[in-house]
């Protein structure tokens, strides 16, 4: 019970080296692979685009749509918190788990990189602040100079 494996620091390291590996790895060059340049959208906008493209995991996103979206996902599971049994907050995160995470998809998509690297936030624990940095990062094709992430 005293002591760490090796064994232990394996199933500790590997997933922890491959999440770093992945992240940063530089994304394509040239031009994006997932379409053209989307266009900036207001509130108003980005909500209905979040419910119109449910669980379209094809295309680009942009940043706005993206975390209005996310600041609109979040303001009303906050306001379900006020009410007592929860069962209305648990239908709603049920309702915009799909959705979400066809949002963070495009949203990658936005900067040449695929959706399945949402699942770095899962593996490593540093892999949370790399998927958000890459969710505040500008659009690939905009993005004239390298960096890291």
């Amino acid at each position: 019970m005293g002591s760490f494996s090796l064994f232990h620091w394996l199933i500790v390291l590997v997933p922890l080296s491959v999440g770093l590996i992945l992240a940063f790895r530089k994304p394509a060059a040239g031009p994006n692979r997932f379409g053209d340049l989307p266009q900036a959208m207001g509130f108003g906008q980005a909500i209905s685009s979040f419910f119109r493209k449910y669980v379209d995991f094809t295309g680009r996103a942009s940043r706005s749509e993206f975390w209005f979206s996310t600041l609109f996902v979040v303001l009303v599971i906050a306001f379900y918190l006020i009410e007592p049994t929860g069962a209305l907050g648990g239908i709603w995160s049920l309702a915009v788990f799909l959705p979400s995470i066809a949002m963070a998809t495009r949203r990658l998509h936005d900067i040449n990189r695929s959706g399945w690297f949402q699942l770095i936030a899962l593996l490593i624990p540093i892999g949370t602040i790399v998927v958000l940095a890459w969710y505040c990062r500008a659009p690939a094709a905009a993005d004239s100079r390298a960096s890291v992430f």
